[in-house]
């Protein structure tokens, strides 16, 4: 699967069903691994005492990827 493909996909938590945000780069460690997700927050999830707009999911987290959806496993 391309990167491409993932980043058409809807991340959808499912310990709130919530719309996480979409994916914008994937997270490689030094032997070139891919170890998860980079994912650009949803309006609603930024807030208002942090400026920061992305955040990782490690692949630990990601439950099922869809068709049309990645389902994760995500406290925030």
């Amino acid at each position: 699967m391309r990167l491409s493909e993932l980043q058409n996909k809807t991340v959808i938590n499912l310990i709130d069903g919530k719309n996480i945000g979409n994916i914008i780069d994937l997270s490689i460690d030094e032997k070139g691994n891919a170890v998860g997700l980079i994912v650009e927050k949803h309006r609603f999830l930024i807030s208002y005492f942090t400026n920061q707009k992305e955040f990782a999911i490690s692949w630990d987290q990601i439950e099922k990827i869809g068709e049309d959806v990645i389902l994760v496993r995500v406290v925030y």
